[in-house]
């Protein structure tokens, strides 16, 4: 695989310096095994990944949670259910009434020793963010794997049977979207108007909200623009749609990413590109180091790919900026 990194000018990036704010959400990647491969993922993730959160830095989350009083948990992955303690993680955490999200790629929900999987989440009232790249099939199995839409649509309507994504539930069911190649995606309001309209007519399926995510060139998507010939074409587009409004309401204002191991970035992208903190005293800041205060007023680590939350509508984990 192609390395992104120094192409991305982390050392020497135009993108504009920021700085945090108060801390809101601790975001944690457990681990890079999935059950799928997907071309888009910037995690390189995939069923040969090993890397895998163990038991004890998951008692270091729970305890930074207690000691920060940061209230909401993002769990991704990976596929994160595959983790033998995210169960235990979403439990703790909820006794301490944080808001707990998963980042769900819905077939998970049919893997073995998964299949109540479901019912664990809407019983802990855990908010799934769920990735579909599209409401089309052709073009999710392209992404994704032969078989992976009906999957994915199969998933959707069990969570649906328990609640999730209706109006009259409170169990938060959130989907994400990804282009299917080198653009930013388009105007998220209209583009959840078609998934809606298609999904309930077609498959009668339910959601309640859609998120949009531009691909960032890093990982598995930049080493394919690489090999494409495409990288410096889609940087520059990047570039291009970037909005300065954006900038005040980025992710990494008010999130931290935490890694398998412990280890703390700026946000999930960073992670995967191995940029730590800036000004940490031993190069790297471990989750057990921090209590949450001492993060308001940090600077944040830039590089080009910076670019990608900043570009037209803008984009994070929670979708459009704008």
């Amino acid at each position: 695989m192609h390395q992104t990194l120094p192409l991305l000018n982390s050392a020497a990036s135009e993108f504009p310096a920021i700085r945090r704010g108060a801390l809101q959400t601790l975001q944690v990647n457990v681990g890079y095994r999935c059950n799928q491969s997907c071309t888009h993922c910037h995690v390189n993730a995939g069923p040969k990944r090993t890397e895998m959160m163990d038991e004890a830095i998951a008692r270091e989350v729970i305890a930074f949670l207690q000691r920060s009083g940061v209230r909401i948990l993002d769990i991704t992955g990976g596929a994160p259910e595959l983790n033998a303690n995210f169960r235990s993680m979403v439990t703790q955490a909820r006794r301490l009434g944080t808001h707990v999200i998963d980042r769900c790629n819905l077939t998970v929900l049919q893997e073995p020793e998964q299949e109540d999987l479901a019912d664990f989440l809407a019983e802990n009232n855990v908010e799934v963010i769920a990735s579909l790249p599209c409401y089309l099939e052709q073009n999710v199995d392209a992404q994704r794997g032969p078989g992976i839409f009906t999957k994915s649509i199969d998933g959707l309507k069990r969570l649906n049977a328990l609640g999730y994504g209706r109006p009259d539930s409170d169990l938060v069911l959130n989907l994400m979207y990804n282009p299917a190649g080198p653009y930013l995606p388009p105007a998220q309001k209209g583009l959840e108007q078609d998934y809606r309209t298609t999904l309930e007519h077609r498959y009668g399926v339910h959601f309640s909200n859609l998120y949009t995510l531009v691909n960032m060139p890093i990982q598995r998507f930049g080493s394919t623009l690489v090999s494409k010939g495409t990288f410096d074409d889609y940087l520059q587009l990047l570039r291009d749609a970037y909005q300065p409004a954006n900038l005040q309401r980025v992710m990494c204002r008010s999130l931290i990413s935490v890694d398998w191991r412990g280890y703390v970035y700026d946000c999930d992208f960073n992670q995967m590109l191995d940029i730590p903190l800036p000004s940490s005293p031993a190069g790297r800041t471990h989750i057990s180091q921090l209590d949450g205060d001492d993060m308001c007023g940090r600077p944040i680590a830039v590089a080009d790919h910076c670019w990608g939350c900043t570009a037209g509508q803008g984009s994070s984990c929670g979708g459009a900026l704008g």
